[in-house]
């Protein structure tokens, strides 16, 4: 059951900035067993951001989110997927919203 509570905009904007310096900091929770578990990574939430902002490109939006350019941190901190991973994450994004 969903309850129709409402988040201010400077909550939910402290929220989202605290969310994104930790997910900077935890450079061991890789995009692939975020996408597994919650069926979303850093990359859909620099996508979000670019959606909603209409002005940032997809890779001014992902420097934001992972605090360096993707392929940086790509090279940096991104492991290979493993099988196991890839299925868990086509089952869970599977179960994401459409406006996902």
């Amino acid at each position: 059951m969903q309850q129709d509570i409402q988040i201010s905009d400077a909550a939910a904007a402290a929220a989202f900035r605290r969310l994104v310096t930790h997910l900077q900091h935890r450079h061991d929770a890789q995009n692939i067993d975020l996408m597994g578990l919650a069926g979303f990574c850093r990359n859909c939430l620099a996508d979000w951001v670019m959606e909603a902002d209409g002005t940032l490109t997809k890779e001014e939006a992902r420097t934001l989110i992972h605090g360096m350019p993707a392929a940086e941190w790509k090279a940096k901190h991104q492991t290979e997927a493993t099988p196991a991973q890839l299925q868990r994450m086509q089952e869970s994004v599977a179960k994401n919203a459409p406006s996902h």
